[in-house]
């Protein structure tokens, strides 16, 4: 595929993370040499999100392959839904909402997710003067928790890092179900602990999706960023 065709990559990460998870799949997708664009998530709440995710797409020219990872899903259903320059849409370990479902409804639809017990809650400011909650996992439990398999030196730079998510993003219903329009894959990693594999090989599956497994954590881009980049580029070729 010649670059003045080749589709742009969006990577969007999920909670807990920043988009520095995306680095080593980056540079995969740099080598075949793909543009690539990995926006940093406001994860304050999903129709806003959303709405940025969605500024981002059109300020792109051309085609657009949309990643999403973990909450990132939920966002990426919602912001290519009537965008007519996202041809794939692909999923790492991520919500695949329909529409009115939450990503908190989700995690709860199958045993498995030690999310629960690993986080934390604190507040932050609301603009109007309010207060929000936001989860964190807790530094001490962040390498079991969401990036088992990791180094463990890496792992707890990550959990330093980590981005914390408003719980009202967990909880905002989709609004739309892009991936009911536009064709998608699926990473199941087999050993999630955020979202219980079950829900992922569901979700995949009601999606229609192009699926494949990996034995791995969470945070698989970081873990396993062959795979994860190896699917990207399979959806790639697919647009061409």
């Amino acid at each position: 595929m010649a670059p003045s065709t080749a589709p742009t990559v969006v990577l969007i990460h999920g909670a807990f993370a920043d988009a520095s998870s995306w680095s080593s799949v980056i540079a995969r997708l740099q080598q075949e040499g793909l543009p690539v664009l990995a926006p940093a998530l406001p994860l304050r709440g999903l129709a806003s999100d959303a709405a940025y995710i969605r500024s981002v797409l059109d300020s792109v020219q051309g085609p657009v392959v949309l990643v999403g990872h973990s909450y990132g899903g939920s966002v990426i259903s919602i912001a290519a839904s009537g965008a007519p320059q996202v041809k794939a849409l692909v999923y790492i370990a991520a919500f695949v909402p329909d529409i009115g479902e939450s990503a908190l409804e989700l995690t709860g639809k199958f045993p498995g997710s030690t999310l629960g017990e690993a986080t934390t809650t604190q507040s932050y400011p609301l603009p109007d003067g309010g207060q929000g909650e936001e989860l964190i996992i807790q530094q001490h439990l962040f390498e079991g928790q969401f990036a088992a398999g990791v180094p463990a030196e890496t792992a707890r730079v990550m959990a330093v890092g980590q981005r914390p998510i408003a719980l009202a993003a967990l909880q905002g219903e989709a609004t739309a179900a892009a991936w009911k329009e536009i064709p998608s894959w699926y990473l199941v990693a087999t050993e999630d602990r955020n979202i219980p594999p079950a829900a992922e090989e569901w979700m995949a599956e009601r999606a229609g999706a192009h699926t494949v497994s990996v034995s791995a954590p969470h945070a698989v881009s970081v873990s396993d960023p062959g795979p994860v980049a190896d699917l990207i580029l399979r959806a790639v070729r697919a647009t061409g």
